[in-house]
């Protein structure tokens, strides 16, 4: 049976429906209203008790933000990671974005999920166990433990990790999307076993923050991979839970690790023969991190004294005419909304003839001519003298 011909009575579809309502927040009176109906003729839509009308389901997918092949998919809803969510969302002013926010990110999980079963692929999932932190744990020490042993389960050595977003992709499993949130949230994760490890960035946001959210929710995903967690940014909170202290301190050390901080800061201060803001500029571009996390990571090791950050910020230090002096590169956001494996599989299913250019039009989030392009260029072959 195709998506196409799933019967208007499906249970598929009646849950497709009643989840999308929830994602959205509404209730069956809002949802009824809009419609132009009775609350108990939604109620009895639902339940299955009375049969959907073709122009109420086009209707209902208008107010749902749906599409119709969404909700015709053949396939039962996973579980809504929206509902994951709610009680993450507690009673902040920035709820109803994190809930549309959260929407999104099902829907785009849904797709990788669908992409990857049209091509008959297992989801990339080299999960390690989780990892229970022992109450009263000194969170500094734990967060290093974990750090130093997922560099060494991933090969990583003790080296900067430029390509952060794909290394999390590829070889572990998370699903990375870079989606618009709020200014305050940096970046949202939630699991479900059918769609996996699922982690939101804010693409509004410095490269450089969106590394750093991604290392957080890694963190999240190592430890508390059973809940849902909003990433908020340190400044927004009055106190900061012990979950994400170990998650931020996780990130610091994944990122920037002592020894090869360490090792590189004294070879480059060796060949300088002094350290300088130059230096620090370069040794942070190096690593791929903010200024200020570099500079605040030296102090953590104590090769620069205490404070030196706050005392160049009141000394007027500039970083980005320091870097713009350097020649150093200007990284722009992230606002890749899906990831590269995710776009190459669709465009190689649609090679395939698994999809039409609509529906992969769809997927890739592009109009008709930018998915051309993308087709193009994804499936350029290679010269017959570099084939081998």
């Amino acid at each position: 049976m195709s998506a196409q011909s799933l019967p208007l009575d499906s249970p598929v579809l009646l849950a497709r429906l009643r989840r999308a309502r929830e994602d959205q927040g509404l209730s069956q009176g809002s949802v009824a209203e809009e419609l132009g109906v009775a609350r108990t003729t939604i109620v009895a839509i639902e339940q299955g008790e009375r049969r959907l009308r073709p122009e109420e389901l086009l209707a209902l997918a208008d107010i749902y933000g749906e599409r119709l092949d969404g909700l015709l998919r053949e396939d039962p809803p996973p579980r809504s990671l929206a509902a994951q969510f709610r009680t993450s969302f507690g009673r902040r002013p920035e709820q109803d974005e994190l809930r549309l926010a959260a929407a999104e990110l099902q829907r785009l999980a849904e797709d990788y999920v669908e992409v990857e079963r049209l091509l008959e692929l297992g989801a990339v999932t080299r999960y390690p166990a989780p990892v229970a932190l022992a109450p009263g744990a000194d969170i500094e020490t734990e967060a290093a433990l974990l750090a130093e042993s997922e560099r060494g389960r991933l090969g990583l050595g003790d080296g900067p990790l430029p390509h952060l977003r794909e290394l999390l992709e590829n070889d572990v499993g998370l699903r990375v999307f870079s989606i618009g949130l709020p200014s305050t949230i940096a970046g949202l994760f939630g699991f479900d076993p059918e769609l996996g490890a699922c982690v939101a960035i804010n693409a509004n946001q410095r490269w450089e923050r969106q590394r750093w959210s991604m290392a957080h929710e890694y963190a999240h995903f190592l430890t508390r991979r059973d809940r849902a967690e909003v990433t908020v940014l340190m400044s927004s909170y009055r106190r900061v839970p012990a979950s994400e202290r170990f998650a931020d301190a996780f990130a610091r050390y994944f990122v920037l690790p002592a020894s090869g901080v360490t090792r590189r800061y004294h070879a480059a201060v060796s060949d300088a023969g002094k350290a300088t803001t130059g230096l620090l500029l370069q040794q942070a571009d190096w690593w791929s991190v903010s200024f200020q996390a570099y500079v605040m990571r030296l102090e953590d090791l104590r090769l620069v004294k205490p404070g030196l950050h706050d005392r160049l910020a009141r000394r007027g230090f500039q970083v980005g005419e320091g870097r713009d002096l350097l020649g150093l590169p200007v990284h722009p956001a992230d606002a890749r909304l899906l990831p590269r494996r995710f776009r190459l599989l669709a465009v190689t299913a649609y090679d395939q003839g698994l999809l039409s250019e609509e529906r992969l039009a769809h997927l890739l989030r592009e109009d008709r001519i930018g998915t051309r392009a993308t087709v193009s260029e994804l499936l350029t072959t290679l010269p017959e003298d570099s084939a081998q």
